[in-house]
């Protein structure tokens, strides 16, 4: 384990809360870059092995990654503080936008500001690819696992956990060495401590909810806290479910409104599935007002990442254990491989989003694609993605620096 100032984490960890914009594959990208890349905190391989691991878990997996790789530089200590600064930014914001949107309604300078930050993002997430693609797909085979993963979930859409399960039993069953039992005497123990501590600061909150009779926030805990359990392949794998449940079983927000905090959540930093926070805020301020939208904001904030350390902190002393276990550590390298074309999906469905106003799908049988209306294409957006394309891959700006005047292009283009 390494050894790095929390000062040190604070900066960097900070720095990448409040850049992580666009959705996982743009923030695994700008991690990439940041710890991989320009730092020596991870090696590529301790990455991919880390993002394998997480792509494993339910909850926001670039969030869980943030956290391992704090849990790897200092400790618990490091994971939490690596964590918080992952979502805290991006929560604060969705916060004062949820605020703004029920008083106010949609928020449309903040859509214009995040234009050319969107923009911008769909060229961090082509050059990360290209890289992580390089070091992941070593062989045929590995290629092969990327490519039917991607069509496997661009095409057919299928469960994101079954195409991980196939990945990883091809990889054990192909691989040419017996896997030895791994030393768990010390590590077992402190495991168990670890899953008890994090279970109740979960769980405990929650129960204390249904004790003092608190009907609305304790069915909003129960709801999020399922939620956090069955979140298998990100954010994008579970909108569709809660959807369902927040509008159709709950009729906690329209489907409009549910849209909108999509939107809110996609445009600013931090991970995906803070577009929760906003559905708690608004059934709360409908609900009780203010202050109730406000307690529900925190009890659904608790619930949906408070078990993300959970996963973290009790699977991380495991990770680099699979590299010296030849089956497991063949697997896992296959998962690895079937994360690439996971990824592809995640950048394209974004891309797609950015350039393009309108979409629909085209269906031939089991087949279904995206398709997007080409009459529709946002020229400002193809405008933009250029100059960030010259900015970062030609010129080699800071990012920060190229996200803050492509956010300011982004509204200057909106106004005219």
């Amino acid at each position: 384990m390494q050894h790095h100032s929390f000062r040190a984490l604070t900066r960097i960890f900070g720095r990448i809360g409040l850049l992580s914009f666009g959705g996982p594959a743009a923030q695994i990208a700008l991690m990439h870059r940041e710890l991989v890349e320009q730092r020596d905190w991870l090696s590529e391989d301790q990455f991919l092995r880390a993002l394998s691991f997480c792509m494993l878990l339910p909850g926001p997996e670039a969030m869980q990654l943030a956290t391992y790789a704090g849990w790897r530089l200092r400790g618990v200590p490091g994971g939490v503080l690596a964590g918080l600064l992952f979502v805290v930014p991006g929560a604060c914001v969705v916060l004062g936008l949820a605020m703004i949107y029920a008083y106010f309604g949609a928020v449309p300078l903040v859509q214009a500001l995040f234009l050319g930050v969107k923009a911008t993002v769909v060229i961090i997430v082509i050059e990360a690819l290209i890289k992580v693609s390089k070091k992941a797909l070593r062989s045929p085979d590995r290629w092969a696992i990327a490519g039917l993963s991607f069509l496997g979930i661009f095409a057919l859409g299928l469960p994101f956990p079954v195409i991980i399960a196939l990945a990883a039993a091809y990889g054990f069953v192909t691989s040419t060495g017996g896997d030895a039992p791994a030393p768990t005497t010390t590590t077992q123990p402190r495991t168990l401590r670890t899953i008890l501590i994090w279970s109740t600061l979960w769980l405990g909150p929650v129960a204390l909810l249904w004790l003092l009779e608190a009907p609305f926030l304790a069915q909003l805990a129960g709801f999020f806290s399922t939620l956090a359990v069955v979140t298998f392949g990100g954010a994008y794998a579970v909108l569709a479910y809660m959807t369902q449940a927040v509008v159709g079983d709950f009729g906690w927000l329209s489907t409009p409104e549910m849209m909108d905090g999509l939107g809110l959540a996609e445009t600013t930093p931090g991970p995906l599935i803070l577009v929760t926070e906003f559905v708690g805020f608004l059934a709360g301020f409908k609900t009780g007002g203010l202050g109730m939208a406000v307690l529900a904001a925190v009890v659904t904030l608790w619930v949906t990442f408070v078990p993300c350390f959970l996963w973290i902190f009790a699977g991380a002393p495991y990770i680099d254990r699979l590299a010296g276990q030849p089956r497991l550590s063949a697997a896992l390298n296959c998962v690895t491989a079937a994360v690439v074309g996971v990824i592809l999906n995640l950048s394209i469905w974004f891309a797609i989003h950015v350039i393009f106003r309108d979409t629909g799908f085209w269906t031939a049988g089991p087949i279904n694609l995206i398709m997007p209306d080409i009459y529709s294409v946002d020229l400002t957006a193809v405008g933009l993605s250029l100059i960030a394309a010259v900015l970062l891959l030609w010129l080699r700006w800071n990012l920060p620096l190229v996200l803050g005047l492509m956010a300011l292009a982004g509204v200057a283009a909106t106004a005219i």
